[in-house]
């Protein structure tokens, strides 16, 4: 059974930046599409940060240049590197597996999640 733990949130000021971990038991990271997704104060969940079994990246739009994706496979961790943090970042971070796909990850269903990491930035 796949479970997916978050760690690294916390509060920040903005300029400042944060590594967020979420490490994965029960499953390979290098055999599924994971991701990055945030919830801010009163916004729908979204994904920032998509990683593809073969390593390729892809981010959205407002966190390019600032955020990086990357995993570990001999760790089964998957990471986010934050910096130059906005309140606009502000937000429950959730990292998620779509565990049937490899490939074109910002179109996939992601069918696993962690419980989150709050990433509070004040200005």
């Amino acid at each position: 059974q796949l479970q997916l733990a978050e760690s690294g949130g916390g509060s920040v000021q903005a300029g400042g930046s944060l590594r967020l971990t979420c490490a994965a038991s029960g499953h390979t990271t290098s055999d599924s599409c994971m991701a990055w997704f945030r919830q801010g104060p009163g916004r729908e969940r979204g994904g920032v940060a998509f990683l593809n079994a073969v390593g390729n990246t892809s981010y959205a739009d407002s966190v390019k240049g600032r955020f990086t994706i990357s995993k570990d496979d001999a760790k089964n961790t998957l990471y986010l590197q934050i910096t130059s943090l906005t309140p606009e970042d502000t937000a429950m971070y959730y990292c998620a597996v779509a565990t049937r796909y490899l490939f074109d990850c910002r179109r996939r269903e992601f069918d696993r999640w962690g419980q989150g990491t709050q990433v509070t930035v004040s200005s």
